[in-house]
């Protein structure tokens, strides 16, 4: 037996799965994966606080839980970005 996708999700952002490493996000259909050695405010955050995360414009991520605010290009793109997160 065969489990089927009953339809798509309405959430523009969702956390799909966190590990000891990181975390995997999913925004608009594309699934980033976002390392705790690079994005350190989350590493010891509870599970709570990092799904809690918001998508106030297309490009803004925010978690109001931790205070957190990135935009989408510095996860799509990170070579462009020359600063790790500290």
């Amino acid at each position: 037996m065969k489990s089927k996708i009953t339809g798509k999700s309405t959430s523009p952002v969702e956390v799909l799965n966190i590990s000891k490493y990181g975390f995997w996000l999913m925004v608009h259909q594309n699934e980033y994966f976002l390392p705790f050695s690079d994005f350190p405010w989350f590493k010891n955050a509870n599970i709570s606080s990092i799904l809690n995360v918001e998508l106030p414009q297309p490009h803004h991520l925010y978690w109001p839980d931790l205070d957190v605010d990135l935009e989408r290009e510095s996860i799509e793109s990170p070579e462009k970005y020359s600063l790790i997160y500290t």
